[in-house]
């Protein structure tokens, strides 16, 4: 597995690709280092998937970009991949409830396991968990924090940041990053 550091406007992506396939879009700051450890970076992204999803990162946070179009091969359970089938429907700027996604699943008493499904989303934003909210009104949990959550809709509705972003190599920035949430990622919704 091959792995590039993209920053984002709210904080570091780690893309992380192997045999051709994106598997792994994660906030630097809420996923597990090991994975890191066992990875090998793409300092300069030789590799021509990384090096795509940057630049398709790039337009979706410049605003022009609505769907991403990379060949994905994200590692999950059975209900998992459907879940995320599921999320990868949700046109952009819209948001659905977690008991309406559950529904579209066929499975309407899954709403505890679908937003488990959504926590355990190795895509962060290419396969869009954060367009699910709470049937409430509520936000709702994210692996990158909620903060990221209310931006990444916000930027969706057409609030644009102009903000730096980049696909290029960078230091370790989770010990100075607001939302940082150490440790495993999936401690929350």
């Amino acid at each position: 597995m091959r792995f590039h550091r993209y920053r984002s406007p709210i904080g570091n992506l780690i893309l992380a690709a192997d045999n051709g396939f994106l598997c792994y879009c994660l906030w630097e700051d809420s996923m597990d280092n090991q994975l890191l450890n066992d990875w090998e970076e793409d300092k300069i992204t030789h590799d021509t998937v990384l090096t795509e999803a940057c630049r398709q990162m790039e337009e979706y946070f410049s605003g022009t970009r609505k769907s991403f179009s990379l060949p994905l091969k994200p590692i999950g359970t059975v209900f998992q991949q459907h879940a995320w089938q599921v999320l990868q429907k949700i046109p952009y700027g819209k948001t659905i409830s977690y008991a309406e996604e559950a529904r579209l699943m066929n499975s309407p008493k899954a709403v505890r396991a679908v937003g488990n499904a959504n926590r355990h989303n190795p895509l962060m934003i290419i396969i869009p968990c954060h367009r699910v909210v709470g049937s409430n009104g509520h936000i709702g949990g994210y692996v990158g924090g909620t903060e990221r959550k209310e931006w990444l809709l916000r930027l969706e509705k057409g609030a644009r940041s102009e903000a730096v972003t980049g696909c290029e190599s960078v230091e370790h920035e989770a010990s100075k990053n607001p939302h940082s949430q150490r440790g495993v990622r999936g401690n929350e919704n």
